[in-house]
């Protein structure tokens, strides 16, 4: 095809999710303690897929947010322990024995201690603006605008990004078993195709004579080829086994080395070939094909299993969607970037927070302290139950994090449309590449013409507790919302150890 020439339109960037979730741990202290906890310290369960993300940025980020408030509120209760606190007493004991000297003293350490507690809460706010400024509009790698973390931490997230290896939460099994994933979209079963009747020869002569092959040839032909049949580029295409949580020590120590520690994110390919060929007790493997929308707002999958039972060959097929991030991470963009509306905006927010700060602050360390050693020693507890007792533990994820921040209000006609035409490529590239598998196999594809046309007929529905709407083939979009459930709501649990 010819390229014509013309100019070329601004594009978002391709880390764009990225560097809004990085510049929302700066903003939002919340989030970057969640982030920081679930990603960095020490735990059993698997981590979710996290699609569309540079988990090694995002732990970074958090780290450092984490410890700017660290040091803040650490700062802040010694200051309230000696200028507040202390000097408080000392100002009513003045007052009462009528000592003027002493309650000046008294006064200006109350004073002192409010304005270093201002200051120290618009040096912190102003570094995080700064930082999330620089991570959203900056040219740098998110990655290297802040310190690593842990080298073994950050090893691990980088497997995370090559995983072929899926351990889910054994209640996901009944609603969403591809964690990380997002909200399933359509689930079927193809109709059947008959791969047991030779083609004819183009020659003439008879019949050809049906090559071998197997699902594993099966799922690598449409790996190989699906990018390119689908015209979809950027297309990520990866095999997984799936498994579910408490199954995990049946597969080995490839996948789970030491019980009192969380499995790993990936394992021997052909583990994951063994998964295609004959499903184990909970463990089954998929061929996931994940494309991003513009900029990674949205993201669609599609999770395909061969099931080659002779004489018929059918398609496992499950679609899944995440929407744009939730609107508390467009806060970035809506931040004053210099000028006198900078200052003011930073000049209300300390002297809005300040007193609150100070007062607060030994009882914040106090709770973050508690709930440390919460979780230290409900994970202590769970490791002598496994090592003493042998206890079956379920290492599977709950969730992503990608999913859990992402609202179905915020999904515009752009990526709805993206969308749907994401998932018809899918589904047409699918049994294109069927197709030609068959006929370069010596298959008499008569059977696969007479199922495309059942399978074609296939909608993908948005479903669940969020927003809803069918993709129907005719490039039409009918919204609704589920039962009982109000739009935008996410509905996904957290995990523990």
């Amino acid at each position: 095809m010819a390229t014509r020439q013309l100019p070329a339109l601004a594009q978002y960037r391709t880390d764009a999710v990225t560097r809004r979730l990085c510049a929302g741990a700066h903003l939002d202290e919340g989030f970057a303690r969640e982030v920081e906890a679930e990603l960095t310290e020490d735990r059993l369960r698997a981590t979710g897929l996290s699609l569309g993300i540079d988990l090694v940025a995002l732990a970074r980020h958090a780290r450092a947010a984490v410890r700017r408030t660290d040091v803040r509120d650490r700062r802040l209760a010694w200051i309230c322990a000696i200028g507040v606190w202390a000097a408080v007493p000392t100002l009513l004991y003045a007052l009462a024995g009528s000592l003027p000297g002493l309650a000046y003293t008294a006064a200006g350490l109350i004073v002192s201690a409010y304005a270093s507690a201002w200051w120290l809460v618009h040096q912190a706010e102003s570094e995080a603006r700064r930082v999330a400024l620089t991570v959203e509009h900056g040219a740098e790698r998110p990655a290297d605008l802040v310190p690593a973390v842990e080298a073994e931490v950050e090893q691990r997230l980088l497997e995370q990004k090559r995983a072929n290896v899926v351990p889910y939460t054994a209640s996901a099994e009944r609603t969403n078993p591809f964690v990380g994933s997002g909200t399933k979209l359509k689930e079927m079963v193809w109709q059947p195709i008959d791969v047991s009747r030779p083609a004819e020869d183009p020659a003439g002569g008879g019949k050809l004579v049906i090559k071998p092959f197997d699902a594993v040839d099966l799922h690598t032909y449409v790996a190989r080829e699906m990018e390119k049949i689908a015209g979809l580029k950027g297309l990520q295409v990866r095999n997984r086994l799936y498994v579910i949580g408490n199954h995990v020590p049946y597969v080995g120590a490839e996948l789970l080395p030491d019980r009192l520690r969380r499995p790993r994110a990936q394992i021997p390919k052909q583990l994951v070939q063994a998964g295609l060929m004959q499903s184990g007790a909970g463990m089954r493997t998929y061929l996931s094909l994940v494309r991003a929308g513009e900029g990674g707002r949205a993201i669609v999958s599609m999770h395909l299993r061969a099931r080659l039972q002779h004489p018929s060959l059918t398609w496992e097929v499950s679609a899944y969607g995440i929407p744009p991030l939730q609107r508390r991470f467009d806060r970035v963009n809506r931040l004053p970037v210099d000028g006198f509306e900078r200052w003011w905006s930073l000049v209300s927010h300390a002297t809005g927070t300040a007193g609150r700060a100070l007062l607060g602050a030994a009882s914040r360390r106090s709770r973050r302290s508690a709930e440390r050693r919460r979780r230290a020693r409900a994970l202590e507890k769970v490791r002598r139950e496994i090592d003493k007792r042998h206890l079956l533990y379920d290492y599977g994820a709950v969730d992503s994090i990608r999913e859990r921040v992402s609202d179905w209000k915020q999904l515009g006609y752009t990526e709805r449309t993206d969308s749907q035409d994401f998932l018809q490529r899918l589904q047409q590239g699918v049994l294109i590449a069927t197709e030609r598998f068959l006929k370069d196999h010596n298959v008499d594809t008569s059977s696969y013409d007479q199922a495309q046309q059942v399978i074609n007929t296939h909608t993908y529905t948005f479903q669940g507790d969020v927003q809803a709407g069918v993709i129907g083939d005719n490039a039409t979009m009918h919204q609704h919302h589920g039962p009982g459930a109000p739009a935008g709501q996410s509905g996904q649990g957290r995990g523990t150890p």
